[in-house]
Parts: structure tokens; sequence; C-alpha cells
């Protein structure tokens, strides 16, 4: 039997006192459970890092892109006609 990767699971972890404390107060607070508030805390922290490492992406592609347009500046120039 397979389920969907949005099924939820339950599971045992062990958290510090502070951060359960923390999970539980937040879960009262937006009167939702502590596996809401724990997800969804997970949920952001996966986005997050995705971003950065999207980030990362594009910014290593930008300076490849920035190193082509350097290195092949002089070929366009000479391929393209002066039209000033």
């Amino acid at each position: 039997m397979s389920s969907s990767p949005n099924t939820a699971r339950k599971i045992t972890i062990s958290l510090p006192a502070d951060m359960l404390a923390y999970a539980d107060a937040q879960a009262a607070r937006r009167n939702t459970s502590r596996s809401q508030v724990i997800s969804e805390a997970l949920a952001e922290y996966r986005a997050a890092k995705e971003a950065a490492l999207a980030a990362e992406g594009y910014g290593y592609y930008a300076g490849e892109a920035s190193a082509f347009a350097a290195s092949s500046a002089d070929a366009v120039a000479e391929a393209l006609p002066d039209e000033r």
C-alpha cells in the first residue's frame, strides 16, 4: 500500500524542553496542534533552504554569463557594425 507524499504519519521525536514548550505555546496561541506548528516550521525551513540554493545557483550562472559576455565582447564588436 503506497501513500501520497502529503499523507500524515505518526512519528516519535525528542525535543529540548524549551522547544517543546515553545511549540505548545504557539499551538495554543494559534488554536492548532503541536504537530501542525512543527510541520509548518519544517515547511518554512525547507522553503528557506530551497530559496537559498536557488539564489546561489542564480548567482553562479549570472557570474558565468557575465564572464562569457566579457570574454566575447571583442568578437561581438567585430561582428556587429558600428551604428554610431
